[in-house]
């Protein structure tokens, strides 16, 4: 199965003391093995890095973990998805009509590329903020 990974999974899955820590790896686990082809957002590498960097964990995670932390568990492993820049531009253009504000828009580049990937499973922790940004993929949207 075609399965598409966001953020919120990303982290959870590479910290150990993330309270999902625990409902990723079987996700996780079937990409791993083969089982499931896995895909991520190329934007949500680096929103990965990001938090993964700035989340409130004892001990931090430096630049260079984190780093790897995303080359080792992630990139080696998943098929990364990028979006063209006519495809941002055409994103960033519907945006208004769609009446996206702040952080959604970043949910809306993680759905565009799940779509663009084919993806028959969509996996977040954020799942009513992906059904209602877009519902033509709602059905495909789950909670590890």
């Amino acid at each position: 199965m075609k399965v598409f990974v966001d953020t919120t999974v990303l982290v959870a899955s590479v910290v150990a003391l993330h309270p999902h820590h625990a409902r990723t790896i079987p996700v996780i686990r079937r990409v791993l093995s083969g089982e499931d082809d896995g895909h991520v957002a190329a934007h949500g590498l680096a929103e990965a890095y990001a938090v993964l960097t700035t989340l409130p964990v004892t001990p931090r995670i430096g630049p260079d973990a984190a780093a790897r932390l995303i080359q080792r568990n992630v990139v080696d492993h998943f098929q990364v998805v990028a979006l063209t820049a006519r495809e941002y531009a055409r994103l960033v253009s519907t945006l208004g009509e769609r009446a996206v504000m702040g952080g959604a828009t970043y949910d809306v580049i993680q759905l565009a590329c799940a779509r663009k990937a084919g993806a028959e499973r969509i996996y977040t922790f954020n799942l009513h903020h992906f059904q209602r940004l877009d519902p033509g993929l709602a059905d495909r949207v789950a909670v590890p």
